[in-house]
């Protein structure tokens, strides 16, 4: 055996016992270990299920851990409003260590590598700090079940200088980066605009990809605009703001009916956003976007929002089959097609209904929905009993405009067509959505609750984050 396999058999053998040295009276004795779940990846659908897990099986004969390479959790559909200033993530993120300690499973900090199926255990990547100094070896981490929730990142398309110029909001800390370099931005104008009143100074701000995304982002820079000449940038306000919107095919917002996608596009326009569709781009540089039809599109900021796909490292990662976009290919009881001990859920995996034109779209709704059906196919897998097939539900699609408006439709295919709804409305159910997110994982009371310390926030609080 070589020494790195000896190294990960060792580490494995910690992540099943417990950390402490036994004593000579408890080592005499023979340990039976604990049939041991892991979940990779704490977003909506993974930390829902680790949750899940915990409350129902404890910690006596069951261990879950949840892997995830970030020290807390923010619900995704959210991060615009972070980028923006309008939603402070350290009021409203779930450290996952305090949230395990509740719910009853334990969670390890890091990047997922590699899977070893032959050893049934997950490679998880050296543990580094904010200086690269490295804290803990590469190690692995052994599973009777495991279940890949890595969630997506942005899609690139290969567009040459995408990765070197654009900003992403894929997690907190970039919707945290993005917000900086805007109240720089925000504070640099200010200044020119106090200094020479007759500055012509603007922010300007580009957005490519017209999905929900981008949408919410364009409306939510105008409201956080708005408010700066509250919190000292006297002189500046939303007029100072140049938002563009650039997307690729003929309408923003392709997934909601076109009549909706045009009150969309006219609400964001009545605010200021230049919105420009059948625009691809070609090139990114460090001052604008490079259009196929050959327009550059200036842009002080520029935020990369245009289709989503899984991380790179999932490639065939053990030997499990992938889609061409890096998706694990499951069955409909949510199990990887190569092997039944491994489940993969949320926007990672790819499940095509027989009959469907297209997969499982890759949303906030669906992850909810196969966090719950692999919760039910592990517990029957377990004791023998009959597997469940994922009934995908499409409860329809909402787009926040931030405080302006909310576009959306309801029902899907629960009534066999949709519902369109805007206004107070649409307001009403997309607010719900996160609400249900809070409840699914702190559970009804510690869910009410949080739900009503957000209301007592939004009173007691600055409406936005400036730092």
């Amino acid at each position: 055996m070589s020494d790195q396999a000896l190294r990960t058999s060792e580490i494995v053998d910690v992540a099943v016992e417990a950390v402490s040295p036994p004593s000579d009276a408890s080592a005499r004795k023979p340990k039976t270990k604990k049939t041991q779940i892991v979940i990779v990846g704490g977003g909506a659908g993974g930390l829902e299920l680790a949750a899940r897990l915990g409350k129902r099986l404890g910690r006596n004969a069951y261990d879950i851990i949840l892997l995830e390479k970030n020290r807390s959790h923010i619900w995704k559909p959210l991060l615009h409003e972070v980028a923006a200033g309008s939603l402070d993530a350290n009021i409203d993120e779930v450290g996952y260590r305090g949230h395990g300690h509740q719910c009853g499973y334990r969670f390890f900090l890091g990047a997922l590598k590699d899977i070893d199926r032959e050893r049934q255990c997950v490679i998880v990547s050296p543990l580094l700090d904010e200086n690269g100094v490295e804290i803990m070896g590469e190690h692995a981490i052994r599973y009777d079940y495991l279940v890949i929730a890595v969630g997506s990142v942005a899609n690139d398309f290969g567009v040459p200088g995408v990765k070197d110029h654009c900003l992403f909001l894929e997690s907190r800390a970039e919707a945290d980066r993005f917000r900086q370099k805007l109240l720089s931005q925000c504070l640099r104008v200010s200044r020119a605009m106090s200094l020479y009143s007759h500055a012509d100074e603007y922010v300007r701000v580009t957005i490519v990809g017209g999905g929900a995304t981008g949408v919410e982002l364009a409306a939510e820079l105008y409201n956080a605009a708005g408010a700066l000449k509250h919190y000292g940038l006297e002189v500046f306000d939303e007029s100072r703001l140049k938002v563009t919107l650039l997307e690729a095919g003929p309408n923003i917002l392709p997934a909601l009916p076109e009549d909706l996608s045009q009150a969309a596009r006219e609400e964001l326009e009545a605010l200021g956003v230049k919105v420009m569709t059948n625009a691809q781009v070609t090139e990114v540089t460090p001052y604008g976007m490079r259009l196929k039809s050959g327009e550059t599109v200036a842009g002080d900021l520029k935020i990369w929002a245009a289709g989503v796909k899984a991380p790179e490292f999932l490639k065939e990662i053990g030997g499990l089959e992938t889609s061409r976009n890096d998706q694990l290919v499951v069955r409909p009881t949510m199990q990887t097609t190569r092997d039944e001990r491994i489940f993969a859920i949320g926007d990672c995996a790819l499940f095509q209904p027989d009959g469907a034109e297209r997969p499982i779209p890759p949303r906030a709704q669906a992850a909810h929905q196969m966090a719950e059906t692999t919760f039910d196919n592990i517990l029957a897998h377990i004791t023998g009993g009959d597997l469940k097939t994922f009934q995908y539900r499409d409860y329809g699609s909402l787009v926040s405009l931030s405080r302006f408006s909310t576009v959306g439709s309801l029902m899907g295919n629960l009534v066999g067509g949709r519902m369109a709804v805007e206004g107070r409305m649409a307001r009403f159910m997309y607010l719900s959505l996160y609400r249900m997110h809070l409840l699914a994982i702190h559970g009804w009371l510690r869910g009410l609750f949080m739900i009503l310390i957000g209301h007592v926030n939004q009173v007691a609080r600055p409406k936005l984050k400036l730092h």
